[in-house]
């Protein structure tokens, strides 16, 4: 419901807040499914972070999208056709929580027998973040922190060229 309020949605603002607001529905969703570190990262970085830069974007410029120019119908079919895909994908999983996925067959006894032995780590879920797949959450990382230094400096080009809006309300 969110989702297509989000869609319909002409003011920038409203969608930014919609946006913050489902982030911290799906953190309540992912604490349901006990991923309290994933909830964590997605209300912190999601909602607050995300939201925190959008905001203050939407300083910058003006809050409300044009009307399209071009009929969309194209970019709705290929939105639903990508999506259909993506559905039918997913019908070759195992179904949500069965014991006999292939994971659960030799990469999570591995992980719970090897852990302290291969990492000193007692908590597994550190030593999986941390230790076996420490590159990736590196590279996660860098990609997030990348992403944010961008968007600063973006926000302080346009500043220093004077679209802070200030200069709008002196015309």
């Amino acid at each position: 419901m969110v989702t297509i309020a989000i869609v319909r949605q002409r003011s920038l603002f409203g969608v930014v807040i919609l946006t913050s607001i489902y982030s911290f529905l799906i953190a309540s969703v992912l604490i349901v499914l006990d991923a309290v570190d994933v909830a964590m990262t997605e209300a912190s970085v999601g909602a607050g972070m995300s939201t925190v830069l959008l905001l203050a974007t939407l300083h910058l410029i003006k809050t409300t999208e044009m009307r399209p120019v071009r009929p969309t119908i194209l970019p709705l079919f290929v939105s639903l056709m990508t999506g259909a895909m993506l559905v039918w994908g997913t019908l070759a999983f195992p179904p949500f929580g069965t014991s006999d996925a292939a994971i659960h067959k030799h990469v999570v006894p591995r992980y719970i027998a090897d852990t302290i032995k291969d990492t000193n780590v007692p908590n597994v879920v550190t030593s999986v973040l941390a230790d076996y797949r420490g590159y990736d959450t590196l590279g996660e990382t860098t990609v997030i922190f990348t992403a944010g230094i961008g968007v600063m400096l973006l926000l302080r080009g346009a500043r220093r060229r004077g679209r802070s809006g200030s200069e709008e309300e002196t015309l």
